[in-house]
């Protein structure tokens, strides 16, 4: 605030210069304007002749008292102008050109303080986490990724889609070209290359499954999460459909998704939620348990933290989130 005061201050003494200037520039003005009116009257009254020496005389004494008067007014400007910018905080001049100046300066400080918040750079998710969002939007173009028959699509939803990053995140730091040397495990998905071949064969991929691919390990992934959520019904040694269960298909889990216990079973197909998990505390409860069978071994700690980066996958700088990314390897970055 003292630095401002003291730039208006000096913008205020700056303007007094310039309005006494400009007073001395009228009273210059003036006399001109009266030496003129003076002349054509002489002009007038006496043709081509000059006026009489005594005449003449009395117009020479009348401008010399006026440019005296003049004069001495100037120096009360100049003077009073001194003593103005001597003063340490002279009073403020009233006016609209003081008026217009103030809010100028106000409007400019208003656009320089909120450049400075949106440009100021807040917690952020890791870069891959930008690049493997796109990439979902590859891989779940592909309409098998659905959990069949129920053909629940939880991974690939809109609202819901984050679980494939949040996911990858926390197993490979979302590089798809993660190989853990103690286990094997491939990619983002935490299963071996044999199964996420055979869920590659009823995901139609034009090639033979690569864990290092982005788009073969995403596929897999979300059909493998749909699968946890929904069940499926596959094909038994014995020519028969055999009936996998899923997290909807027990009474107790729904009881914790949408608040009703209800389920829908039909025959040959996994039982279901009668009513969707929409809730944000539904999906965050649906999200921890799928981690737990999505990554054999997971703790309950681990669940959670998948569960906390779903929910708040549109604010990074939660303070939950900000210490779950810090025990990730560098960061998450």
């Amino acid at each position: 605030m003292i630095t401002t005061n003291e730039k208006f201050e000096n913008f205020i003494e700056q303007n007094d210069e310039w309005y006494s200037n400009l007073e001395l520039k009228v009273l210059d003005l003036e006399q001109e304007l009266t030496e003129w009116r003076e002349s054509r009257t002489r002009e007038s009254g006496y043709g081509s002749e000059p006026p009489p020496r005594r005449e003449r005389e009395m117009l020479r004494a009348r401008g010399s008292t006026r440019r005296a008067d003049d004069n001495g007014r100037a120096q009360v400007l100049i003077d009073r102008g001194r003593r103005t910018a001597r003063r340490p905080r002279p009073r403020p001049r009233s006016g609209r050109g003081r008026t217009i100046a103030i809010g100028s300066a106000a409007g400019l400080a208003v656009l320089v303080i909120g450049a400075m918040i949106l440009l100021r750079k807040g917690p952020s998710w890791p870069p891959s986490v930008a690049t493997v969002t796109s990439e979902i939007i590859t891989a779940c173009q592909n309409p098998n990724v659905a959990s069949e028959p129920s053909q629940v699509n939880f991974a690939c939803a809109r609202d819901t889609s984050q679980v494939l990053w949040v996911f990858g995140l926390l197993t490979s730091n979302n590089n798809p070209g993660y190989a853990d040397a103690t286990t094997g495990r491939k990619g983002l998905e935490p299963i071996t290359p044999a199964q996420g071949g055979q869920i590659a064969w009823s995901l139609n991929l034009h090639h033979p499954y690569n864990p290092s691919s982005a788009a073969d390990s995403l596929e897999v992934a979300a059909r493998a999460i749909n699968n946890i959520i929904g069940g499926a019904t596959l094909t038994g040694a014995n020519g028969k459909p055999a009936v996998q269960p899923g997290l909807e298909s027990k009474p107790e889990n729904c009881a914790r998704y949408t608040g009703s216990p209800a389920i829908v079973s039909r025959a040959g197909f996994p039982s279901r939620c009668a009513s969707p998990v929409t809730t944000r505390e539904g999906q965050a409860a649906l999200v921890a348990d799928v981690y737990r069978q999505w990554m054999p071994g997971a703790s309950p700690v681990a669940a959670q933290n998948a569960s906390v980066l779903f929910q708040n996958a549109g604010n990074p700088g939660d303070p939950q989130v900000q210490a779950i990314l810090k025990t990730l390897p560098d960061h998450g970055r």
